[in-house]
Parts: C-alpha cells; sequence; structure tokens
C-alpha cells in the first residue's frame, strides 16, 4: 500500500512539473510571437494600494484580467490625458473583438491625487477604469516594483510639477507582465499586440 502512494506521488510530482513546463512553454511562445520589445529583469509584483471608495486594495484584487497599467498624476497638464485616453481606445478597440481588458491608473502624485478625484478622474476616462492612491510608501512600493521613475518638483504651490516615466505596461492575470508600450506606441497598435498575447495565452 504504501509503495502504490509512493508512486502515486510520484506521478503527481512528474505530472505538476510537465504542466509548469507546458505553461512556460506557451508563455514563451505568445512572448516570441507578440512582443516588440526586450526587457532585462522582471516588471511588475505585488503591491497594496488605495481605490476610488478608499479601500486598500492588492494587486491580485485589481488584476484580474489582462490590464493595461499606467503610472502617471491627475494634474498633469498634457502627457497623462494624452496617453490615458489612448489606452482607454485600445481598451475599446479590444472590446469590439469580444475581449475585456481593464486599463489602470496609478497616481505618482498621493499628495493631492486623493481616493475622490482618481475616482472622478477614472470616471471620466473610461468607464471601467481602475484609478489607484496611497500612501508615499505604497506609491513609491509599487513605482520600484514596475521599475518607473518619477520626481516631484514640489515649489509650494498647488500648481507643481511631477516628472515621471510614460510606459503603459500590459498585465496579465496570474504570470504577471507580458509587454511595455511607449508613448509613441498608437492605440490600433496596443490593442493589436494585446490582443496576440490574449490570444495566445
Amino acid at each position: 500500500m504504501i509503495k502504490v502512494y509512493a508512486i502515486a506521488a510520484v506521478v503527481a510530482v512528474v505530472s505538476g512539473i510537465a504542466a509548469t513546463w507546458w505553461f512556460g512553454q506557451q508563455t514563451q511562445h505568445a512572448a516570441a510571437q507578440c512582443s516588440a520589445t526586450q526587457v532585462a529583469g522582471a516588471i511588475g509584483g505585488p503591491f497594496e494600494l488605495v481605490n476610488s471608495a478608499g479601500q486598500t486594495v492588492t494587486d491580485a484584487e485589481v488584476i484580474t484580467e489582462p490590464s493595461l497599467v499606467y503610472f502617471g498624476y491627475t494634474f498633469c497638464p498634457d502627457v497623462c490625458p494624452f496617453d490615458v485616453s489612448r489606452n482607454a481606445d485600445a481598451v475599446d478597440m479590444l472590446e469590439e473583438q469580444g475581449m475585456s481588458v481593464t486599463p489602470v491608473f496609478i497616481t505618482i502624485d498621493p499628495k493631492r491625487d486623493t481616493p475622490k478625484i482618481v475616482g472622478d478622474y477614472a470616471e471620466n476616462m473610461h468607464q471601467r477604469m481602475i484609478a489607484l492612491t496611497g500612501s508615499d510608501q505604497q506609491i513609491a512600493a509599487a513605482s520600484a516594483a514596475y521599475k518607473t521613475y518619477y520626481k516631484t518638483h514640489d515649489d509650494g504651490t498647488d500648481d507643481y510639477l511631477v516628472d515621471h516615466s510614460t510606459f503603459t505596461y500590459l498585465m496579465m492575470p496570474g504570470t504577471g507582465f507580458a509587454e511595455f508600450f511607449r508613448r509613441d506606441a498608437t492605440a490600433e497598435q496596443i490593442a493589436e499586440r494585446t490582443a496576440c498575447f490574449i490570444q495566445n495565452s
């Protein structure tokens, strides 16, 4: 009887290894087929942030389907509105193809971007957008996980600017980072490459 259990255990372990290998091969195949960029090192990771309702949420609660994640701030005068609108357009294009993708906005200006302000911003940008804020420490941790850059130029007024990187990240539930998009990527290009990853995942 012990021998039977031992054999069963070995079979289970081997099956698990095989499944992991197969999934890894599928992920690598999708990346090779769909990606137009190369990244050194891991992008993304666990975070705890605050949503528009003032609730603390984790990355697992936010990224429940393919998501386009962007770091910016609501007082941004030009770059952020353009990028976020472009991402929203890509989400709508994908929806027309029967694919559900969530646009996610993470502020790098928590001093001004309260839960209500990011909530209003998200509502104006896209009906399904998730907007997140948090403490300085929470924002810094999320930014570090995604390898983004930001620097606040607080001049003592309410109109200060924040320098920041402008990448959009395609994150997949369970597997994490899939691709990133630069500022010059169009909504059509983002939708096309995102669709490729979804169809090959």
